[in-house]
C-alpha cells in the first residue's frame, strides 16, 4: 500500500461520516484570525451611523438636519425623501386569511417617512469621515414627531377603538389564519371524555447574538455594480433579497459574508442599514461602514417568539387524543418581518402535533401589528413553540387524569408499526422509532432513581421536579442546495456550498462527507460558502437544513465526480470504462490490483493530460440538488430542576437528551448544538424576557435588565442517540441545530412545574423567575 492509498484508507477511518472530528475551523477563530465583517476595513471608508426614533408610535412632522450636515467631518444625512428610488423590505410569505384572501402586506421603506411604530424605528443615517463625527451628527438631527398612543400586545392591538399602525390595516390584523376542519375537531370535543384547556404564551425574546450585525456598501460607478459585506445566514438569499430593492440584475449585485459570530435566524434578511450604506457608496463614490453597538441591536434587530396560545386537548375515555384545538396570536411587532407571519401559523401546524397519534387538528391564530421591534426567525421558528404548547398541556391532562405523565405519553406515541404516518398536520413521518427513544431517555436519565434524589434535595429544604418532553419538529423542507467541487492547483479540494456556516462547523462536517465519498485526505479539504459571485444557488443556513442539504449536495457532487472520473481513469488505465470501480478513493479495474487516486487523477489532468476529443478535461463539477423533502429529527429530553421555597430560585441540575436526527455525521458537533439550543430554551424558561412599558419603551434594553443564560446555568448535559436514518435525503440525515431548543423549552418548564407540583401548582408562565416562583408558591399556600 503506498502512501496515497494509506492516506485515503486513514480519511476514510478517522475523518469519515460519524467519525467525532474536531472543528478545523476552530484553531483560527481562538487565534484571533477569524474575519468578522467589523473586522474589514475599505481603502476611503466613511462611516455611518443610524438616527432612530425613541417614540413608539407617532407621526413624522419634519427631521431637521441642517445642524447636523454642517458639523465637522460630516459628508451626507440621509431621510426617506433620498430614498425614493429604491424598492421597500417586505414579506413574501404566500399566506392567506381564513376567508381566503391574502395577508395584508406592508412594505416598509429603509427609513420611516410617515410615521414611526416602534422605537428604534430608523429614520435618518449620516455618514462622516469618522465614526466619531457621526455619532457626534447624529445627535444633532432634529426629529420633530407627534406621539400618537402606542399599543401593546396583540390581544389589545385587535380590540375595537384601538390605535391603529396603518390606515388600511384594520384592527392591526395582518393575517387571520386557520388549518383544520373546525366542524370536524368541534365534534371530536364535544364528544370527549375529557378536555384539557391551557392557556400560555412564547414571551418576546431578545435574539442577542454574540456579533452584532455590521456592514459595508461599495459602488462601482463603472460597471455599475454594487458590493454588500454583511453578516447573514446565507448570501444568495441575500442577495435576491437586495436585488429587488436595489432594482438590479443579478450581475450587477454582490454579496460577500465572512466569518460570522452567530444569528440564530437574526441576520438572515436585509436590514434598512444595508439600503442606507449602499445609497451612500454610490452617492459618495466610498464605501460606507456600519456596526452596529449592543444598545441599537436590542432594538432594531427582530425580536423572536411573541405568542400567545390557549392550548386545548380532548380525550376518550382511555386517555387518547382525539383532536388538538389552538387558539391565539402571534404579535408581529411594527413591521412585517421576512418570516414574521409563518411562526404563528404554518410552522405551529407542522410541528405541534409532535409525535403524537392525533386525529384532528385545528390552529386560529392572528398575526398582528403592536408598536413594538418586528418579530421573525429565532432559534427553532415555530418548532419549540409547537412543541412546548404541546408537551405542557399533555402534563397539565396527566394531572386532570389522575394519569402518570409517561403512561400519558405511551398511550398517545406514534407506534414503528404505524410508520410511515400522516400527521393532522398534513406532513407524513417517513422513520423514527418513537417508544424506543422514550424508553432510552428513561434509562439515561435514571429515572428509576429520580425519587431517591428527590428525597436528598428535600433534606437539603429544597424541591426537586422531573422534566420530560417528547419534542419532532420538521425541518425546512422541499429545497434545494449547490454541491460544488473543485479541485485546486495547489493540491487542495474546494467545496463550494450554499449554505452558510455562523457556527454549524460547516467545514469539518461537510469535508467529513467529501471524505468519505472521494477519499480526499480531510486536511486538503477548504470551503468556500461566502460569495455570491461564486455561487449558481444557495439557500443558505436555517431550519437546521444543512446537513441534509449542504451535505446530500456535497454527497451528490461527489457521485458526480465519479462518474465524471472514470473515463478518464479508463484511459490513463487502458481500460473500459465499464470495467472501472471506485473504492476508497481510487478508480479501480475490476476484478485487479491497477488503480489510480482521484487526487493523483486531478494532479495528471492539471499537468496536461492529453485526453481524447468529448471526454471530460477536468473532476471539477457544479451541482444543485433536486429539492429534497424535509426530515423529522425527533427525542425526549428529561431535565431536572432543583427550586428553593425560600427565594424561588430554581437551577437545573441534571439533564439528559436523546435524540433520533438520523445519520450523525459528526457527534461532537451535534452534541455542541444539542447543548447550545438547550441552554438557550432553559434560558427562556427560567431567564429571559423583552419587555416594554406603557409607553412603548424597552426597559430590558441592555444586559443589565435582560438576563441571559450563563455557565453557572447549564447543568452537564448527558446526550446519546437512537438514529433511525431518513430515505428522503443521500446522507439520511434528519438536522439538528434547532432540536435543543424544541426539547430543552418544554423539559425545563415541566421540571420547574413537577418541583411546584407539592403546591398544587399546575403552570407558570415563563420566565419563571425567582420572583415569580416565590409569589406563585406564597400565593398557593394561602388557598
Amino acid at each position: 500500500m503506498d502512501d496515497r492509498t494509506t492516506e485515503a484508507a486513514l480519511s476514510l477511518t478517522k475523518f469519515g461520516v460519524g467519525q467525532p472530528v474536531r472543528r478545523s475551523e476552530d484553531p483560527k477563530l481562538v487565534r484571533g484570525e477569524g474575519r468578522f465583517t467589523d473586522d474589514i476595513g475599505r481603502p476611503s471608508q466613511a462611516y455611518a451611523v443610524m438616527v432612530r426614533s425613541s417614540i413608539a408610535h407617532g407621526i413624522i412632522r419634519g427631521i431637521d438636519t441642517a445642524a447636523a450636515s454642517a458639523m465637522p467631518g460630516v459628508l451626507a444625512v440621509y431621510t426617506a425623501a433620498d430614498l425614493t428610488s429604491y424598492g421597500p423590505h417586505k414579506s413574501t410569505m404566500p399566506l392567506k386569511n381564513r376567508d381566503g384572501s391574502p395577508i395584508r402586506y406592508t412594505p416598509r421603506p429603509a427609513l420611516a417617512a410617515d410615521k414611526v411604530r416602534f422605537v428604534g424605528d430608523p429614520v435618518a443615517c449620516v455618514i462622516a469621515q469618522t465614526l466619531a463625527q457621526a455619532k457626534d451628527a447624529a445627535e444633532a438631527v432634529a426629529l420633530d414627531i407627534e406621539p400618537l398612543t402606542p399599543v401593546l400586545g396583540a390581544a389589545a392591538a385587535v380590540k375595537p377603538g384601538a390605535p391603529l399602525l396603518y390606515d388600511a390595516v384594520p384592527n392591526n390584523l395582518a393575517l387571520d389564519y386557520h388549518f383544520g376542519d373546525a366542524e370536524k375537531v368541534a365534534e371530536a370535543f364535544a364528544k370527549a371524555a375529557h378536555v384539557t384547556r391551557l392557556e400560555t404564551s412564547n414571551q418576546r425574546m431578545i435574539v442577542a447574538a454574540m456579533e452584532p450585525r455590521a456592514a459595508i456598501g461599495e459602488f462601482d460607478a463603472a460597471t455599475g455594480k454594487w458590493t454588500l459585506h454583511s453578516t447573514s445566514q446565507g448570501i444568495f438569499g441575500m442577495k435576491a433579497a437586495l436585488m429587488d430593492i436595489l432594482g438590479a440584475p443579478a450581475d450587477k449585485v454582490r454579496v460577500l459574508t465572512g466569518n460570522v459570530g452567530g444569528s440564530f435566524g437574526m441576520k438572515a434578511g436585509v436590514y434598512p442599514e444595508y439600503v442606507c450604506i449602499l445609497h451612500g457608496a454610490r452617492m459618495l463614490k466610498r464605501p460606507v461602514k456600519w456596526t452596529d453597538e449592543r444598545s441599537g441591536s436590542f432594538v432594531s434587530d427582530h425580536h423572536g417568539r411573541a405568542q400567545d396560545m390557549t392550548v386545548e386537548i380532548a380525550f376518550d375515555a382511555d386517555a387518547h387524543i382525539l383532536a388538538l384545538r389552538l387558539t391565539g396570536y402571534g404579535d408581529m411587532g411594527g413591521y412585517l418581518a421576512q418570516f414574521g407571519p409563518l411562526l404563528p401559523t404554518g410552522n405551529i401546524v407542522k410541528n405541534v402535533v409532535g409525535a403524537y397519534r392525533t386525529p384532528l387538528l385545528e390552529l386560529s391564530s392572528k398575526c398582528v401589528f403592536t408598536n413594538t421591534t418586528f418579530v421573525s426567525a429565532y432559534r427553532g421558528a415555530g418548532r419549540p413553540e409547537g412543541n412546548y404548547y404541546m408537551e405542557r398541556a399533555l402534563d397539565v391532562a396527566a394531572a386532570e387524569l389522575g394519569i402518570d405523565r409517561i403512561e400519558l405519553r405511551k398511550r398517545n406515541l406514534i407506534r414503528k408499526s404505524d410508520l410511515p404516518f400522516k400527521a393532522a398536520s398534513g406532513m407524513t413521518y417517513d422513520s423514527g422509532d418513537f417508544p424506543a427513544v422514550l424508553k432510552q431517555a428513561l434509562e439515561l436519565a435514571d429515572h428509576k432513581g429520580f425519587n431517591k434524589r428527590k428525597r436528598a434535595s428535600r433534606k437539603r429544604g429544597l424541591l426537586r421536579g422531573f422534566g420530560l418532553a417528547y419534542y419532532l419538529e420538521v425541518t425546512a423542507a422541499d429545497t434545494k442546495e449547490m454541491g460544488g467541487i473543485r479541485f485546486n492547483a495547489d493540491g487542495t479540494v474546494t467545496i463550494v456550498s450554499g449554505t452558510l456556516d455562523y457556527g454549524q462547523g460547516h467545514a469539518t462536517a461537510f469535508a467529513q462527507v467529501l471524505s468519505e465519498k472521494l477519499g480526499v485526505p480531510f486536511d486538503r479539504i477548504r470551503l468556500l460558502q461566502g460569495d455570491s459571485d461564486q455561487l449558481v444557488f444557495g439557500g443558505g443556513t436555517g431550519g437546521s437544513r444543512s446537513a441534509m442539504l449542504g451535505g446530500g449536495a456535497v454527497s451528490e457532487a461527489a457521485a458526480k465526480v465519479i462518474e465524471q472520473g472514470k473515463p478518464i481513469a479508463a484511459h490513463v488505465l487502458e481500460a473500459s470504462a465499464s470495467d472501472i470501480e471506485f473504492k476508497a478513493g481510487r478508480f479501480v479495474i475490476a476484478g485487479t490490483d491497477r488503480s489510480i487516486g482521484v487526487m493523483e487523477l486531478a494532479e495528471r489532468l492539471r499537468a496536461g493530460l492529453s485526453l481524447p476529443d468529448g471526454m471530460p478535461a477536468t473532476l471539477d463539477v457544479t451541482h444543485v440538488t433536486d429539492a429534497i423533502p424535509g426530515a423529522f429529527p425527533n427525542g425526549c429530553h428529561i431535565a431536572e430542576v432543583e427550586v428553593d421555597p425560600q427565594t424561588g430560585a430554581a437551577q437545573v441540575v441534571k439533564y439528559s437528551a436523546v435524540n433520533d436526527l438520523g445519520t450523525v455525521l459528526n457527534p461532537l458537533l451535534v452534541e455542541g448544538q444539542m447543548h447550545g439550543g438547550i441552554v438557550q430554551g432553559l434560558g427562556q424558561v427560567l431567564l429571559e424576557q423583552a419587555v416594554y412599558d406603557a409607553d412603548g419603551q424597552l426597559v430590558t434594553g441592555s444586559f443589565m435588565d435582560y438576563a441571559m443564560p450563563r455557565a453557572h446555568d447549564a447543568p452537564t448535559i448527558a446526550v446519546a442517540h437512537h438514529p433511525v436514518p431518513t430515505k428522503s435525503n443521500p446522507l439520511g440525515a434528519k438536522g439538528c441545530g434547532e432540536a435543543g431548543t424544541s426539547g430543552g423549552l418544554p423539559a425545563v418548564a415541566n421540571a420547574v412545574i413537577d418541583a411546584l407540583s407539592a403546591y398544587g401548582i399546575r403552570h407558570l408562565e415563563m420566565p419563571m423567575t425567582p420572583a415569580r416562583i416565590w409569589q406563585a408558591i406564597e400565593e398557593a399556600k394561602k388557598n
